[in-house]
């Protein structure tokens, strides 16, 4: 058996800040050589960042990815980091000559490269092309065909990018016959609910499958709608966990593993990957000698976060990525003393602390004493800046030149309410957060340009029963030393909020429950009919009334303009609105009843 110390940085980088990522790298890099690491990797896309979108079609943009990889190894050796092997994942492309009919434009490949002494001493690519959810990657790029196989102190380490673990055949079965003792798998993998088990799970199995350990280094950060959580882990050749990552926070992870010292080399060459393609093993040596023994780390496996935590840590994480990414200092929001509202604040307080966080309480002649008191006891409990604006003479003077009724009349307030905030945004250059909930947006409960407007939304995909449970574990979080979470000295939502009955006040005594199903009923079926894409006759056998699934389906179908002109917001479901769930906007489709 052999030694290897491996580093792995699950760290956060940027779309298109291909200098700051690499500063980044050097950095960990660093870190790692300080802790005696033989090798170190970083996730995928890491030096472009991740998703690229159609920014890989731009020969100018791939052109820069490669120009800064080879900068990169040579200032890794510049500063003295060039003997320890890095891989990280980067955009690259084929050589013109190999361009086929049919291929995205410049033949971009999802490229990983092993850097060395000032060198870049392999270049492979992404197999296996997702083409599903959140990914649209046959568009985007073309396929690799070659597994790297580099020894590095005795031990042959094998090289795969993300999806390559996720679907059968290609890298992972021919790293099986490589001989490799340790299989690296560079991943940009974003988080949705309850996934942790799954990628665990699906680690073990490719273990086993290839006969040697697996390390499995993750992005962590926002990007858009996008959240990656880290979760980055190591497992032995029979599955068992060695080391595990904390979640949605930068964290290099340092793992100490006694692995197969190479033997002799299998044939190079194309091998059958299983999936009606073929895999060149294309082998390099670092050091082709074993270390001699060394004292080992201990092995660190870090805690799980149970099911909301890690749901609110990744709308805190998103929240606070889109602000910082995108140049904003600051947000502002509307306080209407409504539960949307309030989980929206404390998400803000918590991503970017709640002096950056302004409120705006914008009464009409429709709010409650308790709504104005409840969302003036919250800014209270949070510290966040707040200003009171009442709008009810901005509606007398658009009444006196519209005559406006009904529902005209109560979108009118909304779109004020939305005009004050724009204003706002416009004059301080706060970024506006949106308060409405997937349950809001599924069915069209909202008004467009009024409290649809803004520019990121932090809730857009979490139901409104979720909102409840999340204001609840949030205030149960006093005193709690997740890294997420902001000191608050007391709970930061006023139970009075929680406990109301949720209504717009945009007209006397008005409360949701006049235009929806109850939230026990429907936050269940808009879960069946879009999430899981059932249709009508599945969800009444699932057990829905008919009544209801077909009020329902009409709802959802119907509002689907709306939620096209809706911010984006952090992804935390296995379908969200947004780069999962795309239909068509003119639409004559409606399930039969």
């Amino acid at each position: 058996m052999a030694q290897l110390r491996i580093a792995l940085a699950q760290v956060n980088s940027a779309v298109g800040d291909l200098d700051g990522n690499a500063d980044k790298i050097v950095d960990w890099v660093r870190r790692a050589a300080d802790a005696d690491a033989h090798l170190v990797a970083f996730p995928e896309m890491m030096l472009t960042g991740y998703p690229v979108e159609d920014l890989a079609l731009r020969a100018s943009f791939v052109e820069a990815s490669r120009r800064a990889l080879v900068r990169l190894a040579r200032r890794l050796a510049d500063e003295g980091l060039g003997d320890i092997p890095v891989v990280t994942g980067y955009l690259d492309r084929r050589p013109v000559e190999l361009v086929r009919p049919g291929q995205p434009a410049g033949a971009p490949l999802d490229g990983a490269a092993w850097l060395h002494g000032g060198e870049v001493l392999v270049r492979s690519a992404k197999h296996h092309l997702p083409n599903y959810g959140v990914f649209d990657e046959y568009r985007i790029f073309v396929r690799g065909d070659r597994l790297p196989v580099v020894r590095v102190h005795g031990v042959d380490v094998a090289t795969v990018v993300c999806e390559d673990l996720w679907q059968d055949g290609g890298p992972v079965s021919v790293t099986g016959v490589s001989g490799a003792g340790l299989l690296l798998a560079v991943n940009a993998s974003p988080y949705e609910r309850d996934k942790d088990d799954v990628r665990l799970d699906l680690c073990a199995r490719r273990a086993r499958e290839a006969g040697c350990a697996l390390a499995y280094v993750n992005l962590v950060g926002g990007q858009d709608e996008l959240v990656f959580d880290g979760d980055s882990v190591v497992v032995g050749a029979d599955g068992t966990l060695l080391a595990r990552a904390p979640r949605f926070v930068e964290h290099l992870l340092i793992t100490d593993l006694a692995l197969p010292a190479a033997g002799a080399e299998p044939p190079r060459g194309p091998v059958d990957a299983l999936d009606g393609t073929t895999i060149t093993i294309d082998r390099h040596v670092v050091s082709p000698d074993p270390l001699p023994a060394y004292p080992v780390v201990p092995q660190t496996v870090a805690e799980p976060l149970d099911d909301l935590a890690e749901v609110y840590a990744a709308l805190v994480l998103g929240t606070r990525d889109y602000v910082r990414k995108n140049g904003f200092r600051s947000v502002v929001l509307g306080l209407s003393g409504g539960i949307d509202s309030a989980l929206v604040a404390t998400i803000a307080s918590d991503a970017i602390g709640p002096e950056n966080v302004h409120a705006v309480l914008l009464p009409s002649r429709h709010s409650s004493e308790g709504s104005v008191v409840d969302a003036e006891d919250l800014v209270k409990r949070q510290g966040v800046n707040s200003r009171i604006v009442p709008i009810a003479g901005m509606v007398e003077a658009f009444e006196e030149q519209l005559e406006l009724t009904g529902l005209a009349a109560e979108n009118l307030q909304a779109r004020i309410r939305a005009n004050v905030w724009m204003g706002l945004s416009n004059e301080h250059g706060h970024l506006v957060l949106t308060g409405g909930n997937k349950s809001e947006l599924a069915t069209g409960y909202s008004t467009l340009y009024g409290d649809s407007a803004g520019g990121f939304a932090p809730i857009k995909d979490v139901f409104k029963l979720t909102v409840w449970e999340l204001a609840r574990w949030r205030n149960a979080q006093i005193g709690s030393d997740l890294p997420f979470l902001h000191p608050f000295a007391e709970e930061p939502i006023p139970e009075a909020i929680i406990e109301k009955e949720p209504s717009a006040e945009l007209r006397p005594g008005q409360r949701d429950s006049d235009s929806l199903p109850p939230y026990g009923e429907l936050d269940p079926l808009l879960t069946d009919y879009v999430e899981r894409d059932m249709g009508r006759e599945s969800l009444i056998t699932a057990g829905h009334a008919p009544a209801l699934v077909d009020r329902v389906i009409r709802l959802v179908d119907i509002a689907e303009y709306k939620r096209r002109q809706y911010p984006p917001g952090p992804k935390i479901t296995p379908k969200n609105f947004g780069r999962d769930r795309r239909l068509p906007i003119t639409n004559l489709w409606r399930e039969k009843s």
